[in-house]
């Protein structure tokens, strides 16, 4: 049976909104809220938060432990080589990227993603954001193929962004796209990551609306926002930073 570990990245500094993983969220904090919400995830035998070795990143590793899960501490900017040696201390066959960026995580979407992962027999696969919004994103890969990365990945974009090489080699991995099947390509408009003040307003509006101590997912969401497409404004005029 496969070891699927999930590591989800994490630090105070953001140039955009620092310390925005930290912000409370409800009953807890934001990366609290992912943190639950990768739990929640059937198929995942472990999670774990990679953070860096900077002092303020205490805070990112105390909180890990408030909820139960481990910490692994690594490069500042390369981020790649945190995911590898993290994965190799917990002997994964595959591992789950998360960001700590989405505390609307859909625990039932990255459930779909590992299942499809499997039965595509893939060295690589992502949720599709052509049909999903930003904040729903997940990756998986399995550790060779993680490990190639690690070996192969020359530049400082492809250390800090972790699956470019992958990406960018599909001649060499078998790389797939999952499309939620009950997905429409409009809700790719939505935004639901946690970036700037105004993406805080958003997330905080639907927490209020919808979190009563319990794991809501994307349904519940898109349901809300096409009842009350004003909320929407709130941060659809911000624009995503370049990644991969």
């Amino acid at each position: 049976m496969s070891n699927i570990l999930v590591i989800i990245q994490a630090r105070v500094g953001s140039t955009r909104l620092r310390g925005k993983v930290l912000k409370v969220l409800g009953d807890r904090t934001v990366l609290g809220h992912v943190i639950n919400r990768c739990k929640a995830i059937p198929s995942v035998n472990e999670v774990m938060v990679a953070t860096t070795t900077l002092e303020q990143d205490d805070a990112i590793c105390n909180e890990a432990a408030i909820n139960n899960v481990n910490c692994y501490r690594g490069n500042e900017q390369d981020v790649l080589s945190r995911y590898y040696e993290a994965a190799v201390g917990s002997q994964a066959d595959a591992i789950v990227r998360i960001t700590s960026d989405c505390p609307l995580l859909d625990p039932n979407i990255v459930e779909a993603l590992i299942c499809f992962f499997y039965e595509q027999r893939c060295d690589y696969a992502r949720v599709g954001l052509d049909v999903l919004p930003r904040g729903l994103d997940a990756e998986i890969f399995t550790f060779g193929t993680l490990q190639q990365a690690h070996e192969r990945s020359t530049s400082e974009y492809e250390r800090e962004h972790v699956t470019p090489y992958i990406i960018q080699n599909s001649d060499k991995f078998n790389v797939k796209v999952f499309r939620d099947q009950d997905a429409d390509v409009r809700d790719s408009l939505y935004r639901l990551t946690l970036d700037t003040i105004e993406d805080w307003n958003f997330i905080t509006r639907l927490y209020n609306e919808l979190y009563k101590g319990k794991i809501f997912g994307w349904k519940e969401v898109k349901k809300l926002l096409e009842a009350n497409p004003e909320f929407v404004l709130l941060n659809a005029h911000v624009e995503q930073k370049t990644a991969p």
